[in-house]
């Protein structure tokens, strides 16, 4: 092992042995413990998370053949609408544990903190162990981190491959060896089959290291770069080829495809689509928006990751990590081409920038949850700063650049806890004090005890922010398809913003605010919750008079409705009946399937999601469905004499169902209810054949629910041939007992 020895002023790279001081490992068992203990406090009040995949790792648990493609079902009807990775690791986790939240959510949690140590390690490797320490720490701290590495989303596999392709480069820079560059590619390789294109958004900053900076010349440079693009295909494209040549009637319907093609759906609605917004079969119409606009996904433009929906996730040390990268650079100054700590800068720096403007200009589908993988490169950037400016602070244009960093990160705190002012009110005037002090401070020279205490407060001033808001996320429950750090800081954009769909239990108003307002639910049950969808046909909170509240693409007739105030305080909902006993809004009673909803003041049932229902609910587009007792019971009588239990338009719709029971549940029309899964004559010859026995009417995909779709043709079919039952205000039809 090695150990770079390297001066400020002349920025020498020495092979050598590296020093381990005594405190180090302490130090880093500290980190690690604290993290794997803090991730896991609270963690069951997530739930079942994200029930569209808690279903797939339901399914994956049963059904071998679900786990490789990824499917919803055990039955395989359809995908998630994504590769299968990430749910690999939670699916092995429940056949050996069982089905339960702790056993899927306890593998996110450990792969956040081999995230951690993997950061460290990077890091250290170039600058030292301070640096490193400090990286792991603003990593663990960082909001939407804690959120992530507690959820079932792909984010945290993702997350980990990309930060381990750092640190194979890092390696690869160190001595020129090819095992490292085909390790790097194969990292990257298996990250796309986590979260498809996004893991390329850090391939730049690692060709770009090594092209620049590693050991061989030129062009061994470059055929090693080709090498690990080579190995970086393989990794991922054995199984996109096998899925791609796998006849399609003898596999699940690729989700979020409509030529059941996993090749469409890596290039449209998870690629292309997400840069330029047109994406088929996504729940808002495509199309590019202008710079600064506003749409769907919020507004595009360069200060996007600081707006409220974005900012309290990540954006707190992003001005330090961008001064770190100018001044780290500067120090570096005529290094060798293959200065380690130079390499490092290229890598996190490019990391830094090409996500981060991405993610700032893409018109397509953005949650505010993306930017964890902004998260490894931010605290890279503040450790090798906080290393770097700490060990050349003689100089006067270190010192002012080090107020620089500290003023920024304190107004950055400042605007950030004044977006949700109610939260620890103290707090923001703390850090400006402070940061005021410690920016003035670091102008000066100052004696070693001096300018220690002096880096105390500008580490308080740093992460004193990120640090309460990962607080508060610990503290409270989350569940729904967008997720949210934090407190909410007022942020609506479409089903975005700040603690829009996604919402936790807990009475604060964290469904959602609409903008303008702090956050806050009225006690008489308006819950603001998302904005306008297109055309206006989807709005859910700010209720208008009346109450009137219609969600999802109605079908014909208008019959599912969400929102409208019956004489009783009960919602129509499918067609409920007056005083069936699904409501939202209304008065309800408490409990629920794990991820559900609790009652607020007045009588305003709060939810896991956007259309996220309370027990008996049908669920809707980014929150699955609570089934009641009475109802699991009764799709649990002979229920393994069937393909499917029962069917139902939208993935979330169905994944409550399935969780519930442990039993296939179809999701017509996969997420969005848009996917042309099943067509109608297979689902006619599926219910001729005695697969299917029940089918759940109020279930809903988003916009996809058109009188075209053949979600809606399904419906009509159903409804037209069959006997509608109610059973605590949810519409089941029997299948096997046509009219």
């Amino acid at each position: 092992m090695t150990a770079t020895i390297a001066s400020p002023r002349t920025a020498s790279t020495v092979p050598g042995p590296a020093p381990r001081p005594r405190w180090e490992l302490p130090a880093l068992a500290v980190l690690l413990l604290g993290t794997a203990v803090a991730y896991l406090v609270n963690l069951s009040a997530n739930g079942w998370a994200n029930d569209f995949y808690a279903a797939a790792v339901q399914a994956g648990s049963r059904s071998w053949e679900a786990f490789f493609f990824g499917s919803s079902d055990a039955a395989n009807s359809i995908t998630v609408d994504k590769p299968p990775a990430s749910l690999w690791v939670m699916e092995l986790s429940v056949r050996l544990f069982g089905l339960n939240s702790w056993s899927m959510l306890v593998p996110q949690v450990l792969l956040g903190v081999a995230t951690v140590a993997v950061l460290w390690a990077t890091v250290r490797r170039s600058f030292g162990p301070a640096a490193g320490l400090i990286a792991g720490t603003v990593l663990a701290v960082t909001p939407v981190a804690v959120l992530m590495f507690r959820f079932n989303n792909p984010d945290a596999l993702l997350v980990l491959l990309m930060t381990a392709a750092a640190w194979a480069m890092t390696r690869a820079v160190a001595d020129g060896r090819w095992r490292w560059l085909l390790l790097t590619g194969g990292l990257i390789g298996f990250g796309f089959l986590a979260k498809q294109l996004q893991v390329l958004l850090v391939v730049p900053a690692l060709a770009l290291t090594y092209l620049f900076a590693g050991p061989p010349r030129l062009g061994k440079r470059i055929a090693q770069l080709f090498a690990a693009g080579a190995a970086m295909v393989a990794a991922a494209g054995w199984w996109l080829l096998t899925v791609e040549l796998w006849p399609a009637d003898q596999r699940p319907w690729i989700g979020g495809s409509h030529e059941n093609s996993i090749i469409e759906l890596t290039l449209g609605y998870n690629g292309l689509g997400r840069l330029n917004g047109n994406e088929r079969g996504s729940v808002g119409p495509g199309g590019e928006l202008p710079a600064g606009g506003n749409g769907m996904w919020g507004s595009t433009g360069i200060t996007r990751l600081f707006e409220p929906a974005q900012g309290g996730q990540i954006a707190w040390l992003i001005p330090a990590a961008l001064v770190a990268l100018v001044a780290g650079l500067v120090l570096c100054g005529r290094a060798p081409r293959t200065d380690r700590r130079r390499a490092a800068l290229i890598l996190w720096g490019g990391w830094l920038l090409v996500t981060g403007l991405v993610f700032s200009y893409m018109a397509g589908i953005f949650h505010q949850y993306y930017t964890v993988a902004l998260a490894p490169a931010v605290a890279a950037l503040v450790g090798i700063g906080a290393a770097q400016l700490w060990g050349a602070r003689d100089r006067l244009w270190v010192r002012l650049t080090c107020a620089l960093a500290i003023g920024l990160s304190t107004a950055t705190a400042w605007v950030l806890l004044s977006r949700s002012a109610s939260f620890q009110p103290w707090l923001r005037w703390t850090i400006l004090a402070l940061g005021v002090l410690a920016t003035i401070a670091a102008a000066f020279p100052l004696a070693r005890r001096q300018a220690l205490i002096a880096a105390i407060a500008a580490t308080f001033v740093g992460l004193a922010g990120p640090a309460a808001y990962s607080i508060d996320t610990l503290a409270t429950a989350h569940s729904g398809a967008i997720p949210s750090a934090g407190p909410n800081a007022g942020g609506m954009h479409g089903f975005g913003g700040r603690g829009g769909p996604g919402m936790r239990p807990g009475g604060d108003g964290r469904m959602g605010a609409m903008p303008g307002t702090d956050g806050a639910n009225s006690s008489g049950g308006g819950a603001a919750q998302g904005g306008q969808l297109p055309g206006g046909a989807n709005t859910q909170g700010g209720l208008p008079p009346g109450g009137a509240n219609t969600q999802g693409g109605l079908p014909p007739g208008g019959a599912n409705t969400q929102g409208r105030q019956l004489p009783d305080g009960a919602n129509a909902q499918g067609g409920l009946p007056s005083g069936g006993a699904n409501t939202e809004g209304g008065g309800m009673p408490s409990g629920g399937a794990p991820g559900g909803g609790t009652q607020s003041d007045g009588g305003a049932a709060q939810q896991g999601g956007a259309g996220d229902q309370m027990m008996g609910g049908p669920g809707g587009l980014l929150g699955g469905s609570r089934p009641s007792e009475r109802i699991v019971s009764l799709l649990e009588h002979n229920g393994e004499a069937y393909t499917w239990v029962a069917a139902t338009v939208g993935s979330n719709s169905a994944a409550g169902y399935q969780l519930a029971t442990e039993l296939p549940v179809m999701p017509i029309g996969g997420f969005n209810g848009s996917d042309p899964s099943p067509t109608l004559e297979q689902f006619k010859t599926y219910v001729a054949e005695g697969k299917i026995h029940y089918f759940v009417a109020g279930g809903r995909g988003g916009l996809g629910g058109n009188s075209e779709s053949t979600s809606s043709a399904i419906t009509a079919w159903v409804t037209a041939n069959y006997t509608a039952t109610t059973v605590d205000g949810v519409t089941l039809y029997d299948l096997t007992q046509p009219k």
